[in-house]
């Protein structure tokens, strides 16, 4: 265990990835890590800048919701050797055969059934839900409440809003939200989301971008 943990990013999703650690991680230092905040107190605990808190050899966990902000402090965490730690509620629940990557933070009440592949930094927020059979690239946030049903397969870096749902895909035949890609709030997905596609509705339908 690390003498120094820090949470990166002291805004919203930091402050709620924070009560994760506390109590659970023995006599490690909890601090958050925010450059703009450096020097103060948040949720009474300090704020260090990254070059000081790097300079400590901590492990750091990754509390930014945005997927490609996230993927760059991954890299400049692995740039100065600090390793990614993640983060669980204890009310999580997790079944057969879940293989999950380094630095991932799960709220509570989320549910990882069976036969499920997760890459790095996963974001799961509350009550979000991961069905058998799916395959979760890195760096993928789930918003509060997302429904991921069986055989789905996101990529990298894509971001599920608040309450969206993603149909069961088949076994051979899996439904696809490509990398990059954004699910709007409240969106019912029943078909394939091409990489760097933004749906939404129910139906969720892509966004036509204005010329």
């Amino acid at each position: 265990m690390a003498d120094l943990l820090g949470v990166y990013g002291a805004s919203g999703c930091g402050r709620g990835i924070m009560p994760l650690l506390r109590g659970r991680e023995g006599d490690a230092r909890l601090v958050f890590v925010d450059d703009a905040l450096a020097g103060g107190m948040v949720n009474g605990l300090p704020v260090l800048d990254w070059q000081g808190f790097a300079a400590s050899g901590a492990a750091v966990c990754l509390a930014v919701a945005d997927p490609g902000t996230r993927r760059r402090l991954a890299e400049r965490a692995a740039a100065a050797g600090v390793p990614l730690h993640g983060a669980r509620h204890p009310t999580v629940v997790e079944m057969d055969d879940v293989r999950i990557a380094p630095g991932a933070c799960l709220s509570p009440y989320v549910v990882l059934t069976s036969n499920i592949s997760i890459g790095r930094a996963f974001h799961a927020n509350v009550h979000s839900v991961v069905e058998h059979d799916c395959v979760i690239g890195d760096f993928v946030t789930f918003a509060p409440g997302v429904r991921c049903n069986g055989n789905v397969h996101v990529g990298d870096g894509a971001y599920l809003g608040a309450g969206a749902t993603i149909r069961q895909g088949r076994p051979g035949a899996p439904l696809r939200i490509g990398a990059g890609a954004v699910v709007g709030m409240g969106a019912v997905v029943t078909r394939d989301v091409p990489p760097g596609a933004t749906v939404v509705g129910s139906p969720a339908r892509p966004i036509r971008r204005k010329p």
